[in-house]
């Protein structure tokens, strides 16, 4: 199994790297695009130890405490069967 965590930053916290990119990509032709904003992406295999349940909680508990400040940013778990 695979546990894919996205951390992005707060709708209410600025965002100076996805704006920076923003304006770049808009200098380089791409327009109609409104707003770029970037975050950390983790990808985490999973061994069989433990229950699906289990798993989706351990990985929100150390998306909260250690990949994530949330204080300022978000985050999303979801989990995978590998094929």
């Amino acid at each position: 199994m695979k546990a894919r965590i996205h951390v992005t930053l707060k709708k209410t916290v600025l965002d100076p790297q996805g704006q920076t990119i923003h304006q770049a990509v808009q200098t380089l032709g791409y327009h109609g695009i409104e707003e770029i904003r970037q975050g950390k992406y983790f990808e985490i295999t999973l061994d069989d130890s433990l229950s699906r349940e289990a798993w989706a909680a351990l990985m929100d508990k150390l998306a909260h405490e250690v990949l994530s400040n949330p204080v300022i940013e978000e985050y999303d778990v979801a989990l995978e069967e590998e094929p």
